[in-house]
């Protein structure tokens, strides 16, 4: 994101206009115990977080995104330019996926959708599927080293506080699954949860635990019976966990103005 796209409204104008929750995330925003649903629906955490705080949320999210997606699309999506001049917030909430077992390269994962012809795509894409668990035990490699999220979470901090300095940054510890995709393993959670805590303790930036809020949902349930998207009420503890730190978070904005 570049200056060239910032808009050069006062702190004072931006006030006097209806915040935007800015949210970049993967499919744990917009996913609920049958399926994705679409971004305006009532009951996934974003527009529960927003209803809140009676702000309008701008929710940029797709299935599979690691920290590096989401600091793609900060710097390359228009919409996320439009929304952080109003914004009241950023949350990224993404980190999850960075610590599941990816022992096929994510980029042949991300690859498979253009094999043609679509016969030999759907051969393929079985081949993965059927291989994916069957190597996940070994917890290793994970789709993105944590340092290498870090990294990608410290660009995107840095480049929105250039901006909008006074502007809350928000991330995410990873949430938890028992999804048989990945052979219900997660050997890279902890690992990802020190290297988050510890940036965001060097840089004051607030975190949301996705695994504690939901951890009773997912194996407890009603969730999604994939074993790593929530129910009801899994959004429901998010999004009351992330009005908490965004509540905090805005009153020490104000604090410090």
């Amino acid at each position: 994101m570049s200056s060239e796209t910032s808009n050069p409204q006062s702190a004072q104008d931006r006030s006097s206009e209806r915040k935007v929750l800015v949210v970049v995330a993967d499919s744990l925003s917009y996913f609920g115990p049958k399926g994705g649903l679409p971004a305006d629906h009532p009951g996934i955490w974003p527009n529960l977080v927003a209803a809140e705080l009676d702000w309008d949320v701008e929710l940029v999210a797709r299935i599979g995104w690691t920290c590096r997606d989401a600091y793609w699309a900060l710097i390359g999506d228009p919409r996320i330019w439009a929304a952080v001049p109003r914004a009241g917030a950023v949350v990224f909430a993404t980190g999850g996926m960075d610590s599941l077992p990816s022992p096929l390269p994510t980029a042949l994962r991300e690859l498979i959708r253009y094999v043609r012809p679509a016969s030999v795509r759907r051969r393929v894409r079985d081949a993965y599927n059927w291989v994916q668990p069957k190597l996940s035990p070994l917890g290793w490699p994970v789709a993105l080293p944590p340092a290498v999220s870090v990294d990608y979470l410290e660009q995107s901090r840095h480049s929105l506080a250039q901006l909008r300095p006074e502007l809350p940054f928000v991330a995410v510890l990873p949430s938890v699954h028992r999804c048989e995709a990945y052979a219900e393993v997660h050997t890279g959670r902890e690992p990802m949860v020190r290297a988050v805590s510890a940036w965001a303790a060097e840089h004051s930036v607030p975190l949301v635990d996705l695994g504690e809020a939901v951890r009773d949902n997912v194996f407890n349930g009603p969730a999604n019976p994939d074993g790593i998207h929530w129910g009801w009420e899994g959004h429901s503890a998010v999004a009351r966990a992330m009005v908490k730190v965004l509540t905090e978070a805005t009153a020490d904005e104000v604090r410090t103005a």
